[in-house]
């Protein structure tokens, strides 16, 4: 990446406690452009705290990989599951402190902005999303449904913060 300060590389994560999705977009000059996208699956059988550990070593890895200047993570909601959101709260928590352990600032952003910034709806359902973003950043297929959730976060802070 070029080091003109008025592109930004931002990093998008979308926490899961099974998967977590990731993409980067360099945003700049009225353009987003793809640099990467992902999954970080956890290992099936293994303990919370070692499922954390793979997520937190995943997007450090994905961090020093590709020298993102910034992240935006998608917030926490709320479910009718007491027990998934407190596992998501744990992954997104995972995620976060890999983000700031390696210097980076944490933007946060609610699934319904995240779905306004990108479809232009508030309740934009999974496909959608995946077809929009392969429209928006000219990709030749639709991403996983958790990859394009990260790149989704990333374009609404690219919305938000610098186009």
């Amino acid at each position: 990446m070029e080091s003109d300060p008025r592109i930004q590389r931002i990093l998008g994560i979308d926490p899961g406690s099974r998967i977590t999705g990731y993409g980067i977009v360099d945003a700049g000059y009225g353009k987003l452009v793809f640099v990467s996208c992902g999954v970080i699956k956890t290992t099936v059988g293994f303990p919370l705290s070692s499922r954390l550990n793979e997520i937190f070593e995943g997007i450090n890895e994905v961090i020093q990989l590709h020298n993102p200047v910034v992240a935006a993570v998608e917030e926490v909601f709320m479910s009718t599951n007491a027990g998934s959101a407190l596992k998501l709260g744990q992954a997104r928590g995972a995620a976060v402190v890999a983000a700031t352990q390696n210097g980076l600032g944490v933007n946060d952003y609610s699934a319904k902005k995240v779905k306004r910034a990108v479809v232009g709806y508030g309740q934009a359902e999974k496909g959608q999303m995946q077809r929009m973003i392969k429209v928006l950043l000219g990709l030749s297929a639709e991403p996983s449904s958790d990859a394009a959730d990260a790149l989704a976060v990333a374009i609404c802070h690219a919305n938000h913060q610098i186009l």
